[in-house]
């Protein structure tokens, strides 16, 4: 890791393939080798011990193909792809595609590997750098105890600790956040969906050359130009691997799973909108496009029979840091979240004022109670279980909404829920 914790490199240890891949990956690839026309499909180790194999008793294996597989440059076994005399070319097509398939499989996974061992490694770093900031709180909490009454100096250089310490732990709120929204997500997702949207449009085209090449055949065996006894086995095995549906079902097949990965991309670019994660500083931004984007990225998060209400006004443009504002958004709205649970109703309106961007965000949740409400605001207040809260989240919207001159409140109307109401300034109003 470099000081700014950014990632340099990564040093793995040596894998075997059959740690890279498993039976799940490879088992459907060996499977549609065989239902494709191979009489039998096994992937051996390096040593050459077989690690899995699919056979079609009733083909003839007469001649053998061979695909090697790399990891990471390097070969760490191979494909052998067997079947009938006279098929060489088409068994060898199977084996090339298979065999790329496959090799596009041991990358993918072992990039999902080394991602999961970097995010470890660095969420393993974050939890002791926060044992750490609370180690030195207690001590520093400890030291003001002693000084306090004698030592106005020291207590002056304490609670300047403590701020700067509150400061970072604010700071370390936020960015957990987004952390916990990422971990609904996987993990470096871009550059996998990179190899699984160029591979489903690769794997398309070698589709429509199979589909073409198969059809080609069996137009030559119904007119005629192909003997008895090949166009009968033809026939049989079209009807016996019901190549009609397969046929059918392909086109489909290929737009369900690009769109699936469309969706994925969708999803990280919502999160990325939410982040701001390529902005930096102060910008004039439309608050009703700010709050759709927090709800974008909470969509998962929202609990069963939800119900989002918008009542949007037209709001002048706003200068402020949008993903501070997100964050004050998220923050507001996982609590309503948190609060309520199946069945929530959220209503958020939105309105410009003479002077200020008044937002409201209405919950029917149980409401705060009367003895704590005036308490919702300060760090580390929280009602939740230990562990499960950190009293932080009311506690960062309040300091950045102050930030800009702006006001919060909580209000607990007799018709049940909750009311947060945020005023923002204009400026030169």
């Amino acid at each position: 890791m470099t000081r700014d914790q950014s990632i340099e490199f990564v040093v793995g240890r040596e894998r075997r393939l059959q740690e890279v891949i498993g039976a799940s990956d490879v088992e459907p690839l060996l499977k549609a080798a065989v239902r494709a026309g191979a009489a039998e499909a096994v992937i051996r180790n390096g040593e050459g011990d077989v690690l899995w194999s699919e056979r079609n008793p009733a083909a003839d294996a007469s001649i053998t193909g061979s695909k090697t597989l790399y990891l990471e440059g390097e070969p760490v076994g191979t494909l052998q792809i067997k079947g009938p005399g006279g098929k060489e070319e088409y068994l060898k097509g199977i084996g090339g595609l298979l065999g790329e398939t496959l090799n596009a499989v041991i990358t993918s996974s072992l990039k999902r590997m080394l991602t999961t061992e970097i995010h470890t490694a660095v969420v393993n770093q974050s939890f002791e750098e926060l044992l750490e900031i609370n180690r030195q709180l207690a001590a520093s909490e400890e030291r003001y105890r002693e000084l306090a009454e004698s030592l106005e100096i020291k207590v002056q250089e304490r609670t300047e600790e403590l701020k700067r310490a509150m400061a970072q732990l604010l700071e370390q709120e936020k960015l957990a956040s987004v952390g916990r929204l990422a971990a609904g997500i996987a993990h470096e997702i871009n550059n996998p969906l990179g190899f699984v949207s160029s591979n489903l449009g690769t794997l398309g085209k070698y589709v429509a050359r199979f589909v073409a090449t198969l059809t080609t055949v069996r137009q030559m065996a119904e007119s005629g130009a192909m003997g008895g006894e090949p166009a009968r086995r033809l026939a049989d095995t079209w009807r016996e691997q019901k190549l009609d549906m397969v046929l059918a079902d392909i086109d489909d097949l290929m737009r369900q799973s690009i769109a699936g990965a469309d969706r994925v991309a969708k999803i990280v670019a919502d999160l990325k909108a939410f982040s701001h994660v390529d902005e930096t500083g102060i910008g004039e931004v439309d608050l009703n496009v700010e709050i759709d984007k927090t709800l974008n990225v909470l969509a998962s998060q929202m609990p069963s029979r939800s119900e989002v209400v918008r009542r949007y006004g037209t709001l002048p443009k706003f200068a402020c840091n949008p993903a501070q504002l997100c964050q004050v958004f998220l923050n507001i709205i996982q609590n309503a979240i948190q609060a309520t649970g199946e069945g929530l109703r959220l209503e958020i309106a939105t309105s410009a004022e003479e002077w200020a961007i008044r937002i409201e965000f209405s919950d029917n949740g149980p409401g705060i109670p009367d003895d704590i409400r005036g308490h919702v605001f300060e760090p580390f207040f929280t009602t939740r279980d230990v562990g499960m809260g950190t009293g932080m989240g009311l506690a960062v919207v309040y300091d950045a909404v102050r930030s800009y001159g702006g006001s919060v409140e909580a209000v607990c109307p007799p018709s049940g829920g909750t009311v947060f109401t945020i005023k923002l300034p204009l400026a030169g109003r």
